[in-house]
């Protein structure tokens, strides 16, 4: 499936960008895979406790209507809606706003890629 023509990679922020390579950038050793959606706390005190609480990069996502929150359960969590797959697909399509190497788990999620085995361009040292 190849992105929509009519997104641009600048339907992201530039902190929208790096909230998308810090939660889903690869950690000890795991891959995080949208399907677990993007983890929130909750607000422990004050007038919104038990809340989810929502970082600046991304409201500017939950008022375009890319992303939507399950508050259900003991942890709260942001995941994509099809319009916001659709974007990050786009996102993910050039390299220079995600790394294909580093974020290649992404891609392959995202049906840009097919999950064989990678191979680096350059040529084995014998």
């Amino acid at each position: 499936m190849s992105p929509s023509p009519t997104l641009s990679p600048y339907s992201f922020s530039a902190a929208e960008r790096d909230l998308i390579r810090r939660e889903f950038g690869p950690r000890f050793g795991q891959q995080p895979a949208l399907a677990h959606g993007l983890f929130l706390r909750r607000w422990r005190s004050g007038p919104q406790t038990g809340q989810p609480k929502i970082p600046v990069a991304m409201r500017g996502l939950l008022d375009r209507g890319l992303l939507e929150i399950h508050a259900a359960g003991a942890h709260p969590r942001a995941f994509f809606t099809t319009a916001g797959l659709e974007a990050l697909r786009h996102l993910a399509a050039h390299p220079r706003w995600l790394d294909p190497v580093r974020f290649r788990h992404l891609r392959i999620e995202l049906g840009l890629e097919t999950a064989e085995p990678y191979r680096s361009p350059l040529p084995a040292l014998a």
